[in-house]
């Protein structure tokens, strides 16, 4: 029985085909082929844990046991079978449905290592378990996280006979490389590729040409935005200076004035005016009255802080 089709029009980061333009087939028929295989009980008993994790993905949205699921099916399997094997089909299938589960659960970060622990090497992956990966960490905008395993892969003379793999390696130099600016890289990689002809080579190089004009311009806009952001932060901050400096000057006065009362009090004599009036009448007064005086001078000294602060604050404002 095969497992129903993906919900149309659904944000699958895992789901998405080459380009990230179509969906693929779904997990189960993905593992039957078109053709009839030669089911092994451990092909069978995975293939059912297939189906049942595609319903639970699909249907149910419960992605944890879809998660749990595709793991029990690919530790039946055991060790990674040879490539043409019914049991290679359905761990892919497993595999792809696994990874569809953490990207829903958003725990796409876990996707490669969960993945590398049913195949190992990355040389091992099948074609179909890359193709999502780098689609995946290039949806997140973290590509650099597939920069070794994509490179291991391309890099395997096993992997260079499969059908898939120029495809993959275009998939590779646009989500992976390119973004990440890696231009000498991708030409490196485009010119010691055999497995490319001349009119490959040259439309390959063009596109990374045209990329690297692209980031170039963007490169340039950015460094002249931050040259007029630089500017402009050069004029705020000199406009603050200055008002800055002033609103200490004022600040500088304040204290200059709340300290001249501090004279030597004579008995008799009246304390400057504009804080407090009071005179000392007699020598045993003169702690109470000198109290009186210090208190009135840090009145106006609090007064004159206040205001100032008031000024700077509205200036920075």
């Amino acid at each position: 029985m095969a497992a129903p089709e993906p919900e149309p029009g659904g944000q699958q980061a895992a789901g998405l085909g080459p380009g990230g333009d179509s969906p693929p087939a779904s997990p189960p028929a993905a593992a039957m082929g078109d053709g009839p295989l030669a089911w092994s009980p451990a092909s069978a008993q995975a293939a059912s844990l297939l189906e049942e994790a595609a319903e639970l993905l699909v249907l149910q949205r419960d992605f944890a046991a879809a998660l749990e699921r595709c793991e029990a099916g690919c530790g039946s399997l055991g060790p990674a079978p040879g490539p043409d094997s019914s049991c290679a089909e359905v761990k892919c299938s497993l595999c792809v449905v696994g990874i569809q589960a953490l990207a829903e659960m958003n725990q796409w970060r876990e996707v490669l290592p969960w993945v590398l622990q049913y195949y190992h090497r990355p040389e091992q992956l099948p074609p179909k378990i890359l193709e999502l990966c780098i689609l995946l960490y290039g949806k997140v905008r973290e590509p650099q996280l597939m920069l070794e395993v994509g490179s291991s892969w391309l890099r395997d003379q096993t992997n260079k006979s499969l059908s898939e793999y120029v495809s993959l390696l275009e998939l590779y130099l646009l989500h992976v490389l390119l973004p990440l600016g890696r231009f000498e890289g991708a030409e490196e990689l485009v010119y010691s590729c055999d497995v490319l002809d001349s009119e490959q080579k040259l439309a390959f190089v063009e596109t990374i040409c045209e990329k690297r004009c692209q980031w170039t311009q963007q490169e340039e806009m950015h460094s002249a935005h931050d040259e007029q952001e630089d500017k402009a932060t050069e004029t705020v901050l000199g406009a603050l200076s200055q008002k800055l400096l002033t609103m200490l000057t004022l600040l500088r006065r304040t204290l200059s004035f709340s300290y001249i009362p501090a004279v030597h009090l004579q008995t008799g004599a009246a304390l400057p005016t504009g804080l407090g009036s009071c005179v000392v009448s007699n020598p045993q007064a003169s702690n109470s009255r000198l109290n009186v005086f210090c208190l009135c001078s840090c009145v106006s000294l609090s007064r004159g802080l206040y205001e100032v602060l008031q000024r700077l604050l509205k200036s920075v404002s």
